[in-house]
């Protein structure tokens, strides 16, 4: 058997981007010799995972792959510079470094003068004490004896701050240097990765080898661009990719699933359940127990994943295809990859919800017109202004329409009251308990604005599941009627509001029971 230890390049390809890994396709041209050769491939990354690494080789060739394997290297630390040609950093380094040993005997130097001179004021005042007791009278002399001392000690302490000042200043200096140095000279030993592979050949010739493996450290996630202009709402499909596997991707067909090749099937547990009948009591029977209770409205679609933040693909793997070959290196940060884009009719509604939030939102709806599934995202909203802010897309299937809330207007205000009374009939017994709301919608505009809005206003009335509990709309007392009243017990009114316009709605409702209800 020939061995071949000159590494063979084989660039990456292809790749197809999973929740939290990647499958890296590499594709390289072999020229093989007759019979048994080992042969060395790569570099390739150092976290791919052995047990995935598969390798074909094309068909109509008599050449068989006998085994591939991944052999790890540490690569040496690259030899430093001579002291001849150092680097700006490292001749920057020494002369800070001489700086601050000159600077720091400097210090040293002052230090000790000026513990001299302090020794000296305390023996000429003492001098002074004994020349006043012995009667001598010097004044002059020893003022300005004591005003050269002192003058001198200001001076040599002001040199002492300044030499340390300086010294703090050349410490900081000189770490920013070296941490500088150390990023852009520092060789750190790395992990390298090879493909030995072992071939059989019948007959010399070249080959075309293809060779693929997962490797972890890479992910995607869905991201959209929504413009609306008008009547027309353009949606651009992108894709944020990360990748830190060790090397950068360069020109590769790149590919998108969410399939969860992590996540490992197995039926379902079969566990005991026993039901039990029992005879109600006297007190039961008597009474209905009823309970206020929030519950979401369901829609028709697939069960929401749960699990997976940022990708819903509604239960199904979904597959999508850059359109171009694309780049993407290995540091971590997020590379934007366009995927697709469509414009579509829109339809605008400016909806308000007071229960809920006391704004008006713009709402947008259009159809999914891009061939493919909208994954579940976030949205970067641009209008005639610019940048309006940042939404959510749910997942939507081909042609289904989807909405968009294009953020909130600010010329809008929203006011909700509520009122509640509670009350008895005398020969049924039965509690009626009536609810008032109240909503005050106005609009301020800017000089000049001509044109009424249309508000859709919506207000929700409580639904009963049992008999024993009436709802029931007062539309008399109801100023205006709602528009429409959907099964869910919404409520919406379209209002028109002309500029510097006020509205206000009232919503009339009661919830009747007889005496068996408790709870209410």
């Amino acid at each position: 058997m020939t061995t071949d230890l000159t590494p063979i390049p084989l660039p990456v390809t292809a790749v197809t981007c999973l929740e939290d890994r990647a499958h890296v396709e590499r594709t390289a041209v072999l020229d093989l010799e007759a019979g048994v050769q080992r042969l060395r491939l790569g570099p390739v990354g150092a976290l791919a995972v052995d047990r995935t690494l598969h390798a074909e080789l094309t068909a109509g060739h008599a050449a068989t792959v006998l085994d591939a394997r991944i052999v790890r290297t540490w690569a040496p630390r690259g030899p430093g510079p001579s002291a001849d040609d150092d680097s700006a950093l490292r001749l920057r380094v020494r002369t800070l470094e001489e700086e601050r040993l000159a600077l720091e005997q400097r210090r040293d130097r002052l230090r000790a003068r000026l513990g001299l001179l302090g020794g000296l004021a305390t023996d000429l005042l003492r001098e002074i004490g004994e020349g006043a007791g012995a009667g001598e009278t010097a004044a002059s002399r020893w003022a300005r004896e004591l005003d050269r001392v002192d003058a001198e000690r200001d001076s040599c302490g002001e040199s002492l701050r300044a030499a340390e000042a300086r010294l703090a200043g050349l410490a900081a200096e000189l770490g920013e240097t070296q941490r500088a140095m150390d990023l852009a000279e520092g060789e750190p030993t790395e992990l390298v990765g090879h493909v030995e592979l072992t071939v059989e050949a019948a007959v010399a010739g070249p080959v075309r080898l293809r060779l693929s493996h997962l490797t972890p450290c890479a992910l995607w996630r869905p991201a959209y661009r929504a413009v609306l202009d008008g009547g027309s709402l353009t949606l651009e499909t992108d894709a944020m990719v990360w990748q830190r596997t060790g090397e950068d991707w360069s020109g590769v067909r790149l590919t998108l699933s969410t399939a969860r090749s992590a996540l490992a099937g197995e039926p379902p547990r079969l566990g005991e359940d026993r039901l039990t009948l029992k005879d109600r009591s006297t007190a039961e029977r008597r009474t209905v127990d009823v309970e206020v209770r929030e519950e979401e409205i369901g829609e028709l679609g697939p069960a929401p994943v749960l699990g997976l933040p940022g990708v819903d693909d509604g239960g199904e793997a979904r597959v999508l295809h850059s359109p171009a070959p694309v780049s993407v290196p290995a540091d971590g940060r997020a590379h934007r990859v366009p995927l697709s884009a469509f414009t579509t009719a829109a339809s605008s509604e400016y909806a308000c919800s007071p229960e809920l939030s006391p704004l008006v939102t713009q709402v947008v709806r259009g159809d999914n017109l891009s061939g493919h599934a909208l994954l579940a995202g976030p949205v970067d909203l641009v209008r005639g202004s610019g940048f309006a802010g940042r939404g959510t897309l749910d997942f939507t299937v081909p042609g289904a329409p989807f909405e968009l809330a294009f953020g909130s207007c600010d010329d809008h205000r929203v006011v909700r009251e509520t009122e509640e009374s509670r009350d008895s009939a005398g020969l049924t017994q039965r509690t009626v308990v009536t609810r008032t709301v109240r909503v005050h919608l106005s609009r301020f505009s800017a000089p000049g604005e001509a044109g009424e809005r249309v508000i859709a206003l919506r207000e929700r009335i409580p639904v009963s599941e049992t008999s024993a509990v009436d709802v029931r709309l007062r539309e008399a007392a109801c100023s205006p009627a709602p528009d429409a009243i959907d099964a869910e017990g919404i409520a919406r009114w379209n209002l028109a509001l002309p500029p510097d316009g006020r509205r206000t709605v009232t919503l009339v409702y009661e919830l009747s029971a007889n005496s068996r209800v408790a709870g209410l």
